[in-house]
C-alpha cells in the first residue's frame, strides 16, 4: 500500500517539475492519490469548479423544488464517540480532535445537480461516487510563498451581532489559536519564515438553510530550497490536513479512527490544482457520499476539554445542508 501512493506523491513531483498542469485528488488517510492531467480531466468523468480552474462549460437549470431531509444519528449514539474523544483529551492524548459523523440524507436532487447549483468556494462532482462544496482552502502556492487559511468556528449569521459573538467565543477562539499553531508547524516542516498575517477574520457564508459567519486566518512561508517544485513531497509532508483531525496529529489519528467507527474515505481529505506553476488546494468538506442507492452527508467539528456534548452534536446537524438559493 505504501509503495503505490509513495510513488504517486513521486509522480506529483515529476509532474510539478516538469510544470504539467494536473489536478490531484488525495483522500483521507493518503491511501489513495489520484492524478489528472488536462487532458485526461474530460475523459474521468470529474466535474470541477474551483475560483481559478473550471472545466464546467454551462450550467443545466433547475426546474425542480428542492427536497432535503436528513436523518441524523440520535445523541445518544454522537455521545459514545464524543465520550471516547473527552477521555482522551482528559489523559493528555490531544487537544483538539475532530470528530465526524456520516448522517444518511435523502434529496430529489442527483450529485450532479447539487454540484451545478451549490455555491461554494471549491466543488467537486467525482464519478457519481461523491461530491463537494467546499468554503476551505488547503493550501496555496504562488511564485514559492505557500498560504494555508484555516477556519475554525461557525455560527448562524442571523443571531443579534454574530460575528462578535463567535470572535469572542471562549471555546471557538480556543480551537482556532490550536488550529492555527498546529498549521503554523505544519507549514514550517516545507517552508521558512512562517508567519501569520491575518488572525481570525469573518468569512460570509450562505447557504439555503441558513447564513453562516465562519472564522479564518492567514499563514504563510518561503518554500524551504529541497521542496522547490516538489507538489507531491509537500502534500505527503504536510497530510492528513490538521484543521480535520487535530493536534497532536499522530495520536489524534488514533482517536479518530477508534471513536468514529466509520471510513472517511476521501472526505476530509485534499484535492487540487496545479496550473504548471502555482498551486490551490481545498479540504475536502461539506461532503455527500453515495453508497449502493443511498446517499450521506460527513459532517462534523471540533472537540476541546471546554466542548459540550449538546452544542457539539447541533453543531455537526447544523452542517447538513447544501447551499442552494
Amino acid at each position: 500500500m505504501f509503495s503505490a501512493n509513495h510513488q504517486k506523491f513521486i509522480e506529483m513531483d515529476e509532474l510539478s517539475q516538469q510544470k504539467v498542469p494536473y489536478f490531484f485528488i488525495i483522500d483521507f488517510l493518503t491511501e489513495n492519490v489520484e492524478i489528472f492531467k488536462e487532458d485526461e480531466i474530460e475523459n474521468s468523468g470529474l466535474l470541477i469548479d474551483f475560483q481559478n480552474f473550471s472545466n464546467v462549460q454551462t450550467k443545466p437549470h433547475l426546474n425542480k423544488k428542492v427536497e432535503w431531509i436528513s436523518y441524523p444519528e440520535t445523541l445518544e449514539s454522537f455521545k459514545t464517540g464524543f465520550d471516547k474523544v473527552q477521555k482522551n483529551i482528559r489523559f493528555g492524548n490531544s487537544y483538539l480532535v475532530n470528530y465526524t459523523r456520516k448522517t444518511k440524507i435523502e434529496t430529489n436532487l442527483t450529485l450532479k445537480e447539487i454540484f451545478y447549483h451549490s455555491s461554494a468556494k471549491y466543488k467537486v462532482f467525482y464519478k457519481d461516487f461523491f461530491v463537494f462544496f467546499s468554503p476551505e482552502t488547503f493550501v496555496k502556492i504562488n511564485d514559492g510563498k505557500i498560504f494555508t487559511y484555516p477556519m475554525k468556528g461557525t455560527i448562524d449569521a442571523s443571531l443579534d451581532n454574530a460575528a462578535e459573538i463567535l470572535k469572542n467565543d471562549k471555546k471557538e477562539k480556543a480551537e482556532h489559536y490550536t488550529v492555527v499553531d498546529l498549521l503554523r508547524n505544519d507549514l514550517s516542516m516545507v517552508a521558512d519564515d512562517v508567519k501569520v498575517d491575518k488572525f481570525q477574520y469573518i468569512d460570509f457564508i450562505k447557504t439555503k438553510q441558513k447564513d453562516l459567519y465562519a472564522m479564518s486566518s492567514e499563514i504563510s512561508g518561503n518554500i524551504k530550497p529541497e521542496f522547490t517544485g516538489k507538489l507531491g513531497s509537500i502534500m505527503k509532508k504536510l497530510l492528513p490536513a490538521g484543521s480535520i483531525l487535530g493536534a497532536p496529529k499522530p495520536k489524534t489519528l488514533e482517536i479518530i479512527l477508534d471513536a468514529e467507527g466509520y471510513e472517511r474515505g476521501y472526505y476530509t481529505g485534499v484535492c487540487g490544482w496545479f496550473d504548471g506553476k502555482n498551486v490551490d488546494s481545498c479540504v475536502m468538506i461539506r461532503f455527500i457520499e453515495k453508497e449502493g442507492e443511498e446517499l450521506f452527508f460527513k459532517s462534523g467539528g471540533g472537540i476541546t476539554h471546554m466542548s459540550r456534548l449538546e452544542d457539539e452534536y447541533q453543531e455537526m446537524k447544523n452542517k447538513i445542508y447544501v447551499p442552494i438559493h
